[in-house]
């Protein structure tokens, strides 16, 4: 392998994108192989680009109010040939990068998830979370805060699926999974290392949101609804 490409959406990520950024400068410093950090900017009016070029990313720009778009613009001009996705508000131990390596030299699969950890927990987040888990069981599926693969077989899939406006990371992630059963390859997850994601629906929207409204959560993960991913994601002030 060459090269490892790290892409990253971003919509006003001033607060958090310099950790996630070193985050991934820290990881690369554990391995032999280049890392670009990609960076796709989304109707972004703060500091987020110039924290980006201080980490000497890569910066594409893409204003549409459509996650799939943002992710696969970023994907466009990777040149590595391993993919890594991250969102802006989350940052990967000292080791991810180094298991995303190992796991994918091993041959035995196709790519996959990480594990992931919030930066804080309490009851109601533990249950709103609880709003989620039957798709990701209905997928079996781990978590989609993190993907890696080759981007050959990124590629091969199609990308992600820009008919989704929202949850567009579960749609690939079962996507990726039903290919590496054609080739005979497991979706896998990282266990030796993990993320770590911001709280800040939580924070905007209360702990128990996401439990307080179970229709919302349908309609999210249908991901073709756009009012709902407007009000949830892309019309949210930061």
């Amino acid at each position: 392998m060459k090269k490892i490409s790290v892409i990253i959406p971003a919509h006003n990520e001033e607060k958090y994108i310099g950790k996630c950024l070193g985050s991934i400068r820290t990881a690369e410093s554990n391995i032999d192989v280049p890392v670009e950090i990609i960076v796709s900017l989304n109707r972004c009016t703060d500091n987020t680009e110039k924290i980006a070029k201080k980490f000497k990313a890569i910066i594409v720009k893409e204003d549409k109010k459509n996650i799939a778009k943002i992710r696969n613009k970023g994907v466009n001009v990777a040149t590595g040939d391993i993919l890594v996705t991250i969102d802006a508000d989350s940052w990967m131990t000292p080791n991810m990068l180094q298991e995303v390596i190992q796991k994918l030299q091993s041959e035995k699969y196709i790519g996959g998830g990480v594990r992931v950890k919030p930066e804080r927990l309490s009851i109601g987040i533990f249950f709103s979370v609880l709003m989620v888990v039957p798709y990701m069981l209905k997928a079996r599926i781990s978590s989609a805060g993190m993907f890696w693969l080759y981007k050959r077989d990124f590629e091969a899939i199609g990308g992600f699926d820009e008919s989704h406006v929202s949850v567009e990371d579960y749609y690939f992630a079962i996507k990726l999974k039903a290919y590496g059963k054609q080739k005979r390859l497991k979706y896998g997850t990282i266990r030796q290392g993990y993320i770590v994601t911001s709280c800040r629906k939580f924070d905007q929207f209360g702990d128990w949101y996401f439990f307080k409204n179970p229709n919302l959560v349908k309609e999210i993960f249908t991901g073709t609804n756009q009012k709902a991913a407007n009000e949830f994601y892309y019309d949210v002030d930061r």
